[in-house]
């Protein structure tokens, strides 16, 4: 049974005084020690699937897991347009997409606009960035930013510093790390801090550290044999064990689905994703060379050395059988390489994870700091047969979020409401006792934490625009309630799907036009219409 929570100990007053006044200068009238400090943990890519605080079937994740465990776990967490650079961009403003102006990968990020960081900063808080930006423009209302150029590197990569460029040895999680703890050590201690630690991974191409790689160590995934042998699939692919049930989905009625270009049978590069470089060159992929000359070069002697001996024995493995290979086959083994590289860029994580959290322990910080943990967006893991994100499906549009509040803040373990990342900055700014704007969409879930009979949304909005692309996900907007999932996908195409949830939760029946559903239908589009109303989102030129 969900109950009501409160506040204890000194940091009560101090922090229920200003939240309630959220006016910006309260936090002079109380020392600055006593304002909590937040570390803000983002990933790249990473799907609640493969974070074992949410699922446990594919890997341990014990050091993220120690936030959910000593905190708040949001089991309904989404965003509001799954690519990276507009869920960074909502993170910053608590704004949609439409609104803050950073609609895809495409467009560069007005920094000119209000964000968090710089409410913090004028309220007294030291405030930085580390790791990835992918914004294009210069970080603003930083005290500190190190970001990587662009999606940066997973070894050797380039660091610009405040403006200046600087070559960095090893792996990026690692580097991202130190470059952390060494902030936070050299740090004005008589203030309050906000670091942002924006990771790579797990992004593709998933390259793992040289640390997890070893011929005869243990793999992180292994898909059972069939029955009867690879050559002997049954009759219905869907029954395959190990793989997700949608994992060969037909896409029948679904024509945006059916018309991407994100399939791991057809899509993914044996040399860019899957590392098949062969010594050859048989397999001229429209990658290769962005591999070979690009991603692999990097890699310092020492690095490539363990790096062969890892791939080449699976490199030869696969040519010697590749001939013989049913599509089935080659389809599950590409699936299978897929998990391995990507679980061990999560394991790295993990591990990174664990040591910010072991330096705020040692170093008296724990108590009085926020820790969140997310990802920038969902990830296909198979289902639908797919990699990457972009789509209003569950995998994309939900992400993980766990939150570690200051000690003395009594809050709900488990929170099931609808949140999403327009959110992140209203709840970073109410903790800090600054007043939230109002012009930003979100919501502050502090109080949705604390009390569970907070009146909260009833339903999301969701837009996508960055249509034709390399995977030509469709551009489609639609409104998600804790039911059903209605769809609109335009520009190109005007087609409409609808969802059930409950009874369809892997999105495979589209309702829409089915006899019954009428009322529904029309419910639900008034309802997107509303908050497309509510969001400033009704510029119709655009859909």
């Amino acid at each position: 049974m969900k109950k009501k929570h409160f506040w204890a100990g000194p940091l009560f007053m101090l922090l229920i005084f200003q939240i309630s006044c959220g006016t910006p200068g309260n936090e002079e009238e109380k020392p600055e020690a006593e304002r909590p400090n937040i570390v803000f943990i983002m990933t790249d890519d990473h799907s609640y699937q493969t974070l074992s605080a949410y699922d446990d079937r594919f890997i341990e994740t014990p050091n993220i897991d120690r936030i959910a465990e000593e905190g708040v776990k949001f089991v309904n967490s989404f965003v509001g347009n799954s690519i990276c650079a507009p869920s960074r961009a909502t993170l910053l403003t608590g704004k949609h997409s439409h609104k803050n102006g950073q609609i895809d990968n495409r467009t560069t990020f007005d920094g000119s606009q209000p964000t968090f960081p710089k409410y913090l900063r004028e309220t007294g808080y030291q405030t930085a960035l580390i790791g990835k930006w992918h914004l294009r423009s210069t970080p603003t209302g930083y005290d500190h930013w190190d970001r990587l150029i662009g999606q940066g590197d997973y070894y050797n990569t380039e660091f610009i510093t405040n403006g200046d460029t600087s070559q960095t040895d090893g792996y990026v999680t690692d580097v991202i790390t130190d470059r952390s703890l060494e902030w936070l050590e050299n740090r004005d201690s008589n203030r309050p801090f906000a670091l942002q630690i924006h990771h790579k991974a797990v992004h593709r191409i998933w390259m793992p550290d040289t640390s997890l790689l070893s011929p005869d160590g243990p793999e992180p995934f292994t898909l059972p044999a069939m029955e009867g042998g690879e050559d002997q699939a049954p009759a219905d692919p869907n029954k395959l064990a190990g793989m997700p049930a949608t994992f060969f989905d037909d896409y029948e009625g679904r024509r945006a689905a059916s018309e991407q270009k994100m399939s791991i049978a057809e899509d993914m590069d044996l040399v860019y994703d899957l590392k098949m470089l062969d010594e050859d060159g048989e397999l001229q992929t429209k990658y290769r060379k962005a591999y070979a000359n690009g991603r692999y070069s990097r890699l310092n002697e020492e690095q490539k050395a363990v790096w062969d001996a890892y791939y080449d024995p699976i490199i030869e493995d696969f040519m010697d059988r590749r001939e013989q290979m049913s599509d089935i086959e080659l389809a599950r083994w590409k699936y299978q390489r897929y998990m391995r590289d990507y679980l061990k860029t999560v394991q790295s994580v993990d591990k990174n994870v664990g040591r910010v959290l072991d330096y705020l322990k040692e170093n008296g910080l724990y108590e009085n700091t926020l820790v969140v943990y997310t990802s920038d967006q969902g990830f296909y893991m198979g289902e639908h047969g797919w990699f990457d994100k972009r789509f209003m499906y569950e995998q994309s549009m939900r992400t993980p979020l766990l939150m570690k509040f200051p000690e003395g803040m009594d809050t709900r373990r488990e929170v099931d409401e609808l949140v999403q990342n327009i959110d992140y900055a209203p709840t970073l700014l109410d903790l800090a006792g600054v007043k939230v704007p109002e012009d930003m969409q979100g919501r502050s879930m502090v109080p949705l934490v604390q009390d569970a009979d907070t009146d909260w949304r009833d339903a999301l909005y969701y837009h996508y625009y960055e249509f034709p692309n390399e995977h030509m996900v469709k551009r489609h907007y639609g409104i998600r309630t804790d039911r059903y999932k209605l769809i609109h996908f335009y520009n190109d195409i005007d087609d409409w799907e609808l969802y059930d949830l409950k009874e369809d939760p892997m999105e495979m029946n589209d309702l829409y036009g089915k006899e019954g559903y009428e009322e529904l239908t029309e419910q639900l589009k008034a309802r997107l219409a509303e908050l497309q109303e509510q969001y400033d989102d009704t510029d119709r030129s655009t859909y």
